[in-house]
């Protein structure tokens, strides 16, 4: 059974979903955009428009019947996008933090992913969801969103062995520091911009749109002998030291 020419993302409105959004509809998908905002969402260029809270099984269900309903099937091509972060080191982190960081980043991760399974009804498809370097490497501060994308990567890998019989492509994309308004804080400043770039070997900070990229590829048949991957797009950052002049 062949894919169908349908997406849907998540977290839409956010500078990466927003970046893949156009992407797939430029390469001729149909997406639907997902967000809890429907008012904010109805602005973004997509062929469907759904407000659901994809951190609930029943939220991330509603997803895929309104998109059934809206697109006519479900959707063969996934990216979720929905996340959050949380820099603090974890003698200072509140109980009630961490429970909306591991909500945001895992629980919708996998109620998206379960939600979707069972929407294709044993059909094939893609799916890409969001990790991030913190996962890969260690870094300060960063307990609590290490550990939810943490599981999102275990969760990718066992989902992709689960499913491979039944032609379903389960990866995800580790991004460094990327300039989206979720950054927006933390790059304000050009000296502050100008010290996370020195953090990269190939310099700088990326854009939404170099790892929407890398996404939309993930969804792509060029990528069709990929399943069970996480790639990491950092400029280098959990790989390469570079040599030091």
């Amino acid at each position: 059974m062949p894919f169908n020419d349908i997406a849907l993302v998540t977290g839409a409105r956010g500078g990466i979903g927003r970046a893949l959004v156009a992407r797939l509809r430029a390469r001729g998908l149909r997406v639907a955009a997902v967000g809890r905002d429907a008012a904010l969402l109805a602005e973004l260029p997509a062929d469907a428009h759904i407000a659901a809270d994809c951190t609930t099984p029943e939220g991330a269900a509603a997803a895929f019947a309104a998109c059934r309903a809206q697109l006519g099937a479900a959707p063969s091509h996934l990216a979720h996008a929905v996340g959050s972060t949380l820099i603090a080191p974890l003698h200072r982190t509140r109980a009630e933090a961490a429970r909306e960081v591991l909500r945001v980043n895992l629980e919708s991760s996998l109620w998206t992913l379960q939600a979707w399974i069972a929407a294709l009804e044993g059909a094939p498809g893609a799916a890409v969801l969001a990790s991030s370097v913190v996962a890969r490497i260690g870094v300060a501060n960063h307990e609590a969103i290490a550990a939810a994308k943490g599981g999102v990567e275990a969760l990718v890998r066992s989902a992709a062995a689960t499913y491979a019989g039944q032609g379903l492509r389960i990866n995800a994309v580790a991004p460094g520091m990327t300039d989206t308004p979720m950054t927006a804080g933390m790059l304000k400043l050009p000296a502050m911009r100008e010290g996370a770039g020195k953090q990269y070997p190939l310099g700088g900070v990326q854009t939404a749109d170099e790892v929407a990229a890398v996404m939309d590829w993930l969804l792509a048949p060029e990528a069709a002998r990929l399943t069970g991957q996480v790639i990491a797009v950092d400029g280098g950052f959990t790989t390469v030291r570079p040599l030091v002049k």
